[in-house]
C-alpha cells in the first residue's frame, strides 16, 4: 500500500497551525502550542500517512480497512480537546461508560479544532456553518457526551454559523472562558 507521508505531514501541520492561530486569539497559548502533537508520534503518523486521502480524516479510512483505528485510540487518550477523552465508568452501574463535564478551555480548543479541520478538508468550500453541519450529521452517535458539553458545543457552533468567526472567538475569549473560571 502506498503511503503519503509528505501529504499527511502537510495536512496535519496546516491543521495544527490553524488551531494554534485560533487558540492564540482565544488566549489559550499553551494549548495552541501543544495542540495535536501526538499526531507526529509514530503510532499516529504512520497510520495517518498510510490512510491519507486529503479530503477527510485518515482515521475513517483506517477503520474501514481494518475495523478500528489504532491511530484514533492513541490520539483520543492524549488530547483533552476531544470529548472521547472525557468519559468514565458510571459509578452506579460500573459497566456503562458516560461522559463527564469538560473544562471550558478544552471545549474552546475543540471549537478551534473543528473550525480548522473543516477549513483544511473543505478548502474553498468552507463556510462558518460547516463545523455545525458536520457536528449535526453525527450528533445522534454522541450518546456518551455529557449534556453540558453538548449544550456548550451547540451554543458555540451555532454562534459561529450565525454570527461568524470573529464574534464567536471574541465571545469565547471574553465571556465563555471567563465564566468558566468563576466556578
Amino acid at each position: 500500500m502506498k503511503t503519503y507521508a509528505l501529504q499527511h505531514f502537510k495536512t496535519i501541520t496546516t491543521h495544527k497551525l490553524l488551531v494554534m492561530k485560533y487558540c492564540f486569539r482565544m488566549g489559550l497559548y499553551r494549548q495552541g502550542l501543544t495542540h495535536d502533537l501526538s499526531k507526529y508520534s509514530p503510532t499516529e503518523f504512520l497510520q495517518g500517512a498510510r490512510y491519507w486521502q486529503g479530503n477527510r480524516s485518515p482515521n475513517n479510512a483506517e477503520r474501514e480497512a481494518t475495523g478500528l483505528s489504532l491511530s484514533w485510540l492513541h490520539h483520543k487518550g492524549r488530547n483533552k480537546h476531544h470529548f472521547e477523552y472525557w468519559t468514565d465508568y458510571d459509578i452506579q452501574s460500573e459497566t456503562v461508560i458516560r461522559g463527564v463535564p469538560m473544562p471550558r478551555k478544552y471545549v474552546a480548543e475543540m471549537i478551534a479544532d473543528r473550525i480548522s479541520a473543516s477549513r483544511v478538508y473543505l478548502g474553498d468550500k468552507y463556510t462558518d456553518s460547516a463545523p455545525l453541519e458536520y457536528y449535526n450529521k453525527g450528533k445522534e452517535k454522541l450518546w456518551f457526551v455529557h449534556d453540558q458539553v453538548k449544550a456548550q458545543l451547540e451554543l458555540l457552533l451555532g454562534m459561529l454559523a450565525e454570527k461568524g468567526e470573529d464574534e464567536t472567538i471574541k465571545y469565547i475569549r471574553e465571556v465563555f472562558l471567563k465564566e468558566g473560571s468563576k466556578k
